[in-house]
């Protein structure tokens, strides 16, 4: 079980889904943040049910949040002894949707502030769609990843281009 401060956000994370939380139902985004990581347990429950696989603990991923069908948005713990801010970000939604949305926190705020969630990141769901930047999310990608600024289709590209296999790696725990 994770510890309370282990639950708790990097604080460049707390301060972008701050301001996330109260976008929900302004915006087209569809991504509710959580209050604080989901814990081990729930993680592990999530995990077994999305897979189906009732040996998996979901431990390579720290839950942050979800979007309104239920597939979640998570650090995936894939780089051995790297700080979770420098752990890509992923979306795992509710009918087996997979993808790496950013590279690393840095990345991922910038996904947000230019009006791109992590379902929006992941999907076509919205053919149509077109994200609207947010001054109040691009302020706190500045203030957390300067060095970071690109667009939300760079974020998603270089995200793709350095995991390639992440689909395959998911499915093949399924059953």
């Amino acid at each position: 079980m994770l510890s309370k401060e282990d639950r708790q956000f990097p604080a460049a994370l707390a301060a972008a889904l701050a301001i996330r939380s109260d976008r929900i139902g302004e915006d087209d985004v569809d991504f509710e943040p959580f209050p604080a990581f989901l814990s081990a347990e729930e993680t592990a429950d999530w995990f077994q049910a999305w897979t189906g696989n009732s040996e998996m603990r979901g431990e390579d991923f720290r839950v942050f949040g979800q979007d309104g069908t239920g597939g979640y948005a998570a650090f995936w713990l894939v780089r051995p002894d790297r700080a979770l801010a420098e752990q890509p970000v992923v979306f795992l939604g509710s009918e087996g949707e997979t993808g790496v949305v950013a590279r690393d926190l840095g990345a991922f705020l910038w996904l947000l502030a230019e009006g791109c969630g992590p379902m929006e990141a992941a999907t076509s769901y919205k053919p149509d769609w077109v994200p609207q930047p947010d001054r109040a999310l691009e302020a706190v990608a500045e203030q957390f990843a300067p060095d970071r600024r690109a667009s939300a289709a760079a974020v998603i590209e270089q995200a793709t281009r350095e995991f390639p296999h992440f689909d395959d790696a998911i499915m093949a725990l399924c059953r």
